[in-house]
């Protein structure tokens, strides 16, 4: 008799549970659901052996009105002269997935190499940070922080040496890898850190969102920046190679940052067979943008 009861038991709560764990499902599924992101295929790892689907947002288009596909004569932006923010939901209209790669290509300025500012941020409605990644010269340092399921606040401090060229005024490359449990960073393609992260609370899209910001005052930094896109895969920002650094010597000689892909044979053997591409830069002033808020 006993056993008949506990089996009954058994089958009504599978019947019961079905409908919670077909809503997670779902949940994953929605989690995933970005938009199609125009990439060249060249940007990524040569160890590839299929086309990449690659989805996400172009922030750089969002944000600087730049359009088109994202390729290595990637226009410079300079930015400081007028607030870059808008409300969240236009930005990603159907959430940001859960797990996803910040790409960024910039350089500070003589005056602004020390400052503390916020590469991007997503406030709440009520105007309390949910996720930001903040750039801090003084400590030659990356921060990633995110709001926890207890609606705390989370940091996590990245202060490799490695990280220290992205404060000497050149052109380089950032990366974050944020997964469910952990970030890497990466600086010109190269892993410099990873730390082990707790869950994070789901993002309100009810806020705003907002790029290249002083953490002091709210003030625009004076940088300059030639893209920021977010993936949604953790996985691109390891996968990025980077060609779009590559700049002439004087001399035509050969690039400059070629001693970065020296250390993988396989990408100098791509750039080297697809041709050398002089990356133009055109400088903007923001004042002359209209920014909707």
């Amino acid at each position: 008799m006993n056993y008949y009861l506990i089996r009954w038991v058994a089958f009504i709560w599978i019947v019961n549970s079905i409908p919670w764990v077909f809503g997670m499902v779902v949940s994953e599924q929605a989690d995933g659901s970005c938009p199609s992101l125009n990439v060249e295929d060249y940007r990524f790892s040569d160890i590839l052996d299929r086309p990449l689907q690659i989805t996400g947002y172009d922030l750089t288009e969002k944000f600087l009105l730049r359009s088109g596909t994202v390729t290595e004569d990637l226009p410079s932006f300079r930015l400081g002269s007028s607030p870059l923010i808008k409300q969240t939901k236009l930005i990603f209209p159907d959430g940001l997935s859960s797990e996803y790669s910040l790409v960024s290509i910039f350089r500070v300025r003589r005056t602004t190499k020390k400052d503390r500012w916020y590469l991007w941020q997503i406030l709440g409605q009520s105007g309390s940070s949910q996720v930001s990644v903040v750039v801090d010269g003084d400590k030659k340092a990356v921060e990633f922080s995110f709001q926890g399921l207890l609606k705390n606040s989370l940091r996590y401090t990245f202060k490799s040496r490695d990280l220290h060229p992205l404060f000497d005024r050149q052109w380089h490359k950032l990366g974050i890898s944020v997964w469910s449990n952990r970030v890497s960073i990466y600086v010109d393609c190269k892993l410099a850190e990873t730390k082990t992260t707790d869950e994070r609370d789901n993002i309100n899209l009810s806020g705003h969102t907002l790029i290249s910001t002083r953490v002091e005052d709210g003030r625009p930094v004076d940088i300059e920046m030639r893209q920021i896109l977010i993936y949604c895969d953790p996985y691109i920002a390891e996968m990025e190679n980077c060609c779009e650094l590559l700049e002439p010597k004087e001399d035509d000689g050969l690039p400059g940052m070629l001693g970065l892909f020296e250390q993988n044979g396989e990408k100098v053997h791509k750039v080297l067979q697809r041709g050398y591409h002089t990356i133009t830069s055109t400088r903007l002033d923001f004042s002359q943008l209209t920014q909707g808020v």
